[in-house]
């Protein structure tokens, strides 16, 4: 399982708005030259974004992208959805029968469920404001 570029970028694109503050809209280009991110890279991303329902946008000038909720109610989950990142670990765990042939009868399935309800768990538990803060380190106690 590997996060693709589009899902990190996502993240710093979103975590960026947060750090900005929600008042007053913050423009596609201010987050590219912060980020170093490519601003038609982002372009893609923030329409996914605002499609999933995770930001907002504002027209005119002094115009550009807000956080659709406040950053202690956004999970890192919500934006990887939102931008198509499926964090599935396996083909085993989309728990269909039509992913695999072998799906009745395997029994590492279940290895393949538990590994990734924990790993999608991680990413539901950690919101956009727990990034900013810092605070996810401690539920790891990572230093």
């Amino acid at each position: 399982m590997r996060i693709t570029t589009k899902g990190r970028y996502a993240v710093r694109a979103m975590v960026q708005l947060a750090m900005q503050g929600n008042e007053k809209p913050v423009s596609i280009r201010t987050i590219s030259e912060i980020e170093n991110i490519s601003a038609e890279f982002l372009e893609q991303i923030f329409f996914k974004l605002r499609k999933g329902d995770v930001i907002t946008s504002v027209r005119g000038p002094g115009g550009g992208f807000k956080l659709k909720k406040e950053a202690d109610k956004i999970s890192i989950a919500k934006i990887f959805d939102a931008v198509g990142e499926g964090l599935l670990l396996s083909p085993c765990v989309e728990d269909s029968p039509y992913s695999c042939e072998r799906y009745s009868e395997c029994v590492v399935n279940q290895l393949w469920n538990n590994s990734y309800l924990h790993f999608r768990g991680y990413f539901e538990k950690t919101t956009l404001k727990d990034v900013v803060s810092g605070n996810f380190r401690k539920s790891l106690n990572l230093r």
